[in-house]
């Protein structure tokens, strides 16, 4: 383990839940009573170690106390109970440009909101441009934020808070805003300043990016920590709780009557050698390893790509679009899947497999049979999930290159 970054000791927040509240000194005298209210714990007693260097992730339903714990750590809010420590500089990425003045200008506003988070004037001086050209608002940063859409509010707010340059960056939810020019500019530098070095701490519902980017996850239900681990692994654990399913469940979900079984599933490069990482634009091999305690007619294999957070990108394309359904199957075999040139772009993906009839009797299906990732490949490209292999033609007039 290395040096702790942030220290989470044995914390708890607790909330005032007010049933009714006396806003008038008249109205206390006259009910002689105070307003009544309820306890709520939003953390109890929370202790974890975030290591320096690590990306770290925080996942849980609403009201688990995610954001809760986000603000003790950035000193927002204040722990009932146990202590956090914080070792280094910090950038809180909560609520975007949460201190703007709406009269002031937006270059005002960056050496206001830049004071707020600890940096010196010179710092602000040497980063103006950039902190500007990141927001793309050169041509209205002189304009009051005020008249400012919400889009253009996040940007200037984003801009401001990541070029403190922090040794600790906390991120709630703030990466889903904006349009995707804008979230695909966010990533990377959030991933710049992970490889550089710093602690990052993420809370997110978005499942498959904190798959993604973090090292680790905490799980919080109703304000416990119910796990710590490694992300796939904690993922796939809150993941299962929520559909009511065990962990080696999600990870592998099996349903069908078990008469044929897909025993094994391999993703191979060009050469059939099995991988768990290829390249946009590879020849890549699925292959299925089976085994029928009897004759099976008619069997149709089927295939569902997905991504980890679990959205459905291609559902089942299988062998009955083919003209290779063979008339039974019986004992072990192996069926093959190719893809010629993989449109995936670079990121985790699952494997979903499936084995029925032409009746449409079900054997066995695998849920998440097989994780693997893609990495960079031909064509290089950014954003999205496919690629479509464009081929460019530009008729420029005669005389122009």
């Amino acid at each position: 383990m290395g040096q702790i970054a942030i220290a989470i000791d044995d914390v708890s927040k607790l909330f005032r839940l007010y049933h009714e509240r006396n806003n008038y000194l008249k109205a206390t005298v006259l009910r002689g009573r105070r307003a009544r209210y309820e306890e709520f714990w939003a953390l109890r007693d929370v202790s974890i170690d975030i290591i320096q260097g690590e990306t770290f992730g925080i996942v849980g339903n609403n009201g688990s106390g995610k954001s809760t714990l986000l603000k003790c750590i950035a000193g927002i809010l204040y722990p009932d109970k146990g202590r956090i420590n914080v070792d280094g500089r910090m950038a809180a990425l909560l609520e975007l440009g949460a201190g703007f003045h709406p009269e002031l200008s937006g270059r005002e506003n960056v050496y206001l909101n830049g004071s707020i988070l600890g940096m010196k004037r010179r710092e602000i001086d040497a980063k103006i441009d950039e902190i500007v050209d990141f927001a793309g608002l050169a041509t209205f940063i002189d304009t009051p934020v005020k008249n400012y859409s919400s889009g253009m509010y996040v940007r200037l707010g984003f801009s401001i808070a990541i070029s403190v340059q922090p040794d600790v960056l906390l991120v709630d939810e703030v990466l889903a805003v904006g349009d995707q020019d804008f979230q695909r500019k966010c990533l990377d530098k959030v991933a710049a300043l992970r490889d550089s070095g710093r602690t990052i701490v993420i809370v997110s519902h978005g499942l498959g990016q904190v798959r993604q980017m973090c090292d680790r996850v905490a799980w919080l239900d109703k304000g416990n920590l119910s796990a710590v681990g490694p992300s796939a692994e904690v993922i796939d654990t809150y993941a299962g709780a929520a559909f009511g399913t065990t962990a080696d469940q999600v990870r592998g979900a099996r349903l069908g009557s078990g008469e044929a079984l897909i025993e094994n599933v391999e993703l191979c490069d060009e050469h059939g050698q099995p991988v768990t990482t290829v390249h946009t634009g590879e020849s890549v091999l699925v292959r299925l390893h089976y085994v029928a305690s009897h004759a099976i007619v008619q069997p149709v294999f089927g295939i569902t790509l997905r991504r980890t957070d679990g959205d459905v990108i291609v559902s089942s394309p299988s062998t009955r679009d083919t003209p290779h359904v063979p008339s039974y199957i019986a004992g072990q075999g192996i069926v093959e899947m190719v893809v010629d040139r993989l449109p995936l772009l670079p990121g985790r993906y699952d494997l979903g497999v499936s084995l029925s009839d032409v009746g449409g009797r079900l054997f066995d299906e695998r849920t998440h049979a097989l994780p693997f990732e893609v990495a960079q490949g031909d064509p290089v490209e950014e954003g999205g999930l496919v690629t479509v292999h464009p081929r460019w033609k530009v008729h420029a007039p005669e005389g122009m290159v």
